[in-house]
């Protein structure tokens, strides 16, 4: 049984970074899909359930400040926030409205593609079962993990 490939929302209005990043994630093994702005995210959400989303910070419209907003309301889908601001104020504040992890433009699709990797790893849920063998790994008799 083969595991379905996550499925990732990338939302920015610059039309080579979303063909370069929907290329590039595809050959990587995920869903990519593209939205342009906070209105065609929407309707992306109406009919999809990804797993993680990488916003745009500048978008015309509702900036990725606002799509972070709106979407915690709702959901606890992982965000990545993406911004060629280099103001240091716009990420700690990006951060502060829900986004999980935060990469600055320009940027090597390498990296986000690992931050990706790593975001969906904590996000997983936890397994079940503890690792054979790891220390302080199994339930004390009061059900307490030990440490």
């Amino acid at each position: 049984m083969t595991t379905p490939a996550a499925t990732l929302v990338v939302v920015d209005d610059d039309p080579e970074i979303r063909d370069l990043l929907a290329d590039y994630l595809t050959r990587h093994g995920y869903r990519a899909l593209m939205a342009e702005d906070a209105e065609a995210l929407r309707a992306l959400l109406a009919t999809e359930r990804p797993d993680l989303l990488v916003v745009d910070l500048m978008l015309p419209g509702d900036d990725g400040f606002a799509i972070c907003r709106e979407v915690r309301r709702d959901s606890e889908v992982p965000i990545i926030m993406l911004t060629a601001s280099p103001d240091e104020t716009d990420r700690i504040l990006g951060l502060e409205l829900g986004a999980d992890d935060y990469l600055g433009k320009p940027f090597n699709p390498r990296e986000l593609l690992a931050r990706v990797k790593a975001v969906l790893r904590r996000c997983r849920p936890a397994a079940t079962r503890p690792v054979r063998g790891w220390p302080g790994s199994w339930p004390s008799a009061t059900g307490a993990w030990t440490a």
